[in-house]
């Protein structure tokens, strides 16, 4: 197992670390997440099976891309999209 931080853009709040958590989490051999928006991160560990471009390929699906990519109007769309449903998950817990 190893753990890395990666940096990303478009992190608003608890409903965006809502549904970051609950994204990764489901990808196989993930074990643990942990989102920091004072810091605009995500902590990941992760099995050596699991490649980090998949974690940061389902971040950018999110609207969540690394913070040194190129991060255009349609990532921030769909980060708002992720952070709505984050939170209305948030209100069913």
């Amino acid at each position: 197992m190893k753990t890395e931080t990666i940096y990303i853009a478009n992190l608003k709040c608890g409903g965006c670390a809502s549904t970051i958590t609950k994204e990764l989490a489901e990808i196989a051999g993930v074990s643990n997440v942990k989102v920091d928006n004072e810091t605009d991160s995500v902590d990941v560990t992760y099995a050596e099976t699991v490649e980090r471009s998949e974690i940061v390929h389902k971040l950018h699906h999110l609207g969540y891309p690394e913070a040194t990519e190129e991060n255009g109007l349609l990532l921030q769309l769909k980060s708002y999209a992720s952070c709505m449903l984050g939170r209305i998950n948030n209100l069913k817990n």
